[in-house]
C-alpha cells in the first residue's frame, strides 16, 4: 500500500491547490453547480459496476469507469486524480467481496462525508474462495492456503456479477443509492431497474434453456472467475489461475490440467481479452483442442467497445462460446 499512500498524499496537495487557487469566477461556479443540478455525480470501481451504473442512471447521472480500458482491475490502484475525483463524487459504487482491495483504504482517507457509497455485492451469498472445482484438486492445491494472495481480500471468489440474477441484485442496490442521493428522480431510477430487472430475468433463462441439456458441463478457464455462472446453470469449472488471473501455472498444475482435459475429452480451453493466453494455448496445443474466449467482462475490449458492447451482450457471446464448447 505504499503506492497508495503517495498517491493519496500526491491527491491531497491537488485538492489543497485547488482550495486556495480562488481563480474561479463566479460565472464559472454558477454554471458548475448547474451541471451537479443536472446529472448526479458517479465513480464506479470497475465496468461492471461502469455498465449498470449507467444503465440504472441513464441520462441523470454522470459516471466514471475507475479502471482504464484495456486494464485488467484485480492489482489496480487508483490515482491521485480518482481520490480527487471522489473527493467531489455524490456517489461511488464499488463490488466488494474482497474485488477492489484498495477501497477500505480510500473510503477511509475521504473527506467527502456526504459521499454516498455502495457496495453492489451486498446482501448475496458468497462463495468461497481458495478451492478448485473438480474433483481431487483439493489435495493437489493443499499448498494454496500459503498462497501470497492468501489474506483477507481473497476469502471470498467476487465475480458475482456473472450470474444474472446477481447482476440484477447489484443493480438494485445501485438503485437505492441513486434514490438516496437523488430521491427527487426517484421514479425515474425505479423504472429503469425495473426493465433491466426484466431483462436480467430473460437472460437467466436464456442460460438455462441453453446450457441445461448440453452432455459435457466441465470447463477449463483462465482463472477461476466463473463459480457463480456454474453453480447457477450446473457447470463445473477448472480454473487454469485462482481467482486472480496475475500469475503463471507452475508446470505440475499445467500437467494436471492436460490430464483433466484429456481424461473429460475437454475440446475447447478458454481464455480472456486482458489475461495473455499463452499457457490456455499451451494446454489446448498439448491435447489437440482450440481456445476461445469466455470473459469474466471485468473489461471491454478494444473490438467491443467499438461494437457498443455491454454487460448482456458479452453475456451471450459467453453463451454462444459455452454452447459450442459444451456440445
Amino acid at each position: 500500500m505504499k503506492r497508495f499512500w503517495s498517491l493519496l498524499l500526491a491527491g491531497s496537495l491537488v485538492l489543497f491547490l485547488l482550495a486556495g487557487c480562488g481563480t474561479t469566477s463566479p460565472s464559472s461556479k454558477a454554471d458548475d453547480s448547474q451541471t451537479q443540478k443536472e446529472t448526479l455525480s458517479v465513480y464506479a470501481s470497475f465496468y461492471p459496476m461502469y455498465d449498470f451504473a449507467a444503465k440504472i442512471g441513464g441520462d441523470k447521472v454522470s459516471v466514471v469507469n475507475m479502471v482504464p480500458a484495456g486494464s485488467e482491475p484485480h492489482d489496480w490502484e487508483p490515482t491521485a486524480a480518482d481520490i480527487t475525483g471522489l473527493e467531489k463524487a455524490a456517489v461511488f459504487i464499488y463490488n466488494g467481496a474482497g474485488m477492489e482491495h484498495w477501497a477500505e483504504d480510500v473510503l477511509e482517507s475521504l473527506q467527502n462525508k456526504d459521499l454516498v457509497v455502495v457496495e453492489a455485492s451486498k446482501g448475496l451469498t458468497l462463495r468461497e474462495g481458495h478451492h478448485h472445482e473438480h474433483e481431487g484438486e483439493e489435495e493437489a492445491h493443499a499448498d494454496a492456503a500459503a498462497d501470497e494472495h492468501s489474506d483477507e481480500e481473497e476469502k471470498y471468489d467476487p465475480h458475482v456479477w456473472l450470474s444474472p440474477l446477481n447482476a440484477k441484485a447489484e443493480m438494485e442496490n445501485i438503485k437505492n443509492a441513486f434514490v438516496q442521493a437523488d430521491p427527487d428522480n426517484k421514479d425515474y431510477y425505479e423504472a429503469n431497474y425495473a426493465k433491466y430487472a426484466a431483462d436480467l430475468d430473460v437472460l437467466d433463462k436464456e442460460f438455462k434453456d441453453t446450457l441445461t441439456p448440453l452432455p459435457n458441463k466441465d470447463i477449463i478457464v483462465a482463472h477461476q472467475a466463473f463459480g457463480y455462472l456454474c453453480a447457477a446453470y450446473g457447470l463445473n469449472q477448472v480454473g487454469i489461475e485462482g481467482l486472480s488471473p496475475d500469475s503463471e501455472p507452475d508446470p505440475a498444475r499445467v500437467a494436471e490440467i492436460i490430464e483433466f482435459a484429456k481424461e473429460h475429452k475437454v475440446r475447447v480451453i478458454f481464455f480472456e481479452e486482458l489475461v495473455s493466453p499463452k499457457v490456455a494455448e499451451t494446454i489446448a496445443k498439448a491435447i489437440d483442442a482450440r481456445t476461445d474466449v469466455l470473459s469474466p467482462i471485468e473489461g471491454l475490449s478494444d473490438e467491443q467497445r467499438a461494437a457498443g458492447g455491454d454487460y448482456f451482450s458479452v453475456m451471450r457471446q459467453n453463451l454462444e462460446n459455452l454452447k459450442t464448447a459444451l456440445q
